[in-house]
């Protein structure tokens, strides 16, 4: 289930850093640099990523040698990788970083393509870099300390996600990391607010199940209870829901019951061999 919420974080934030802003078209003139890299921005705003590609091409193109193309070429890769063009990302975020290889924006989108490619380590070194360059880069100690967690360092994922708490204490990102963290390292009463705060923003059906897997933990059944039917009217066919709620009754006593919901929740898609742990 962690490694779930992991996979979640990493596909649905998205911090404003991954686009840099184009030039915007001077009151004065209809200059085609400058419109085409307005029609990039409306393209990339309405989800046209096709679009967007061509026209930043095509403004490059206008004028290969301006400095500005080094911002449209991290636009650029970030695009391919939306349009799941991985391969195609990479290489244009690594002609962007060889042209400025201090800008942390180019390194920081390279390591978020390298991080979906799989490409840990590599995606690793590029997070380190940037927080070298800027020790309170919260995106960079995000997934750095993301990275960390889910290698088994936790005490690096710590300090990282330290970072996070002492100058983003109310950003979702810090709320992701500091449930993961504190689930993975048993404390579980510690996880729990930051679950909450994650169910009452984004309620997933991660964070539903995660929340009530730590109420359970500490023995808070009626607070698991209230979490688990919540979460099931939501999504009444999440499989870790029922496997959550087969635990509950098996802590009740209410054996058949827990039996049948860890039969459902099998049916549903998890584990056999995750549901008979329970018995």
């Amino acid at each position: 289930m962690i490694r779930s919420l992991f996979l979640y974080a990493i596909l649905a934030l998205c911090p404003l850093a991954i686009f840099a802003a184009a030039p915007s078209v001077p009151d004065d003139e209809e200059d085609p640099y400058f419109l085409l890299c307005g029609q990039a921005d409306k393209a990339i705003a309405d989800g046209n990523y096709e679009e967007a590609s061509a026209r930043l091409i095509d403004a490059m193109s206008i004028r290969p040698d301006s400095p500005e193309n080094i911002l449209l070429m991290s636009n650029l890769g970030m695009i391919y990788s939306y349009m799941d063009q991985d391969s195609l990302a990479l290489a244009t975020l690594d002609e962007a970083h060889r042209r400025a290889p201090a800008m942390r924006t180019i390194l920081t989108n390279r390591a978020r393509v390298l991080l979906k490619m799989g490409r840990d380590k590599e995606a690793m070194n590029d997070f380190s870099a940037v927080i070298a360059a800027d020790s309170l880069n919260t995106e960079a100690r995000f997934y750095h300390g993301t990275i960390a967690l889910y290698s088994g360092d936790a005490a690096t994922a710590e300090t990282d996600f330290n970072v996070l708490k002492a100058t983003a204490p109310d950003e979702p990102a810090t709320a992701q990391a500091l449930s993961a963290l504190y689930s993975l390292t048993g404390r579980d009463k510690e996880a729990i607010p930051y679950f909450e705060k994650l169910v009452a923003t984004d309620p997933a059906p991660e964070y539903y199940a995660s929340l009530a897997g730590c109420q359970l933990a500490i023995g808070r059944l009626t607070d698991a209870s209230a979490t688990i039917s919540e979460g099931l009217k939501r999504y009444p066919d999440d499989p870790e829901l029922y496997y959550y709620r087969a635990q509950l009754n098996r802590d009740r006593y209410r054996l058949d019951e827990a039996h049948a919901d860890a039969a459902r929740a099998v049916k549903l898609g998890l584990s056999p061999a995750k549901a008979k742990a329970l018995f």
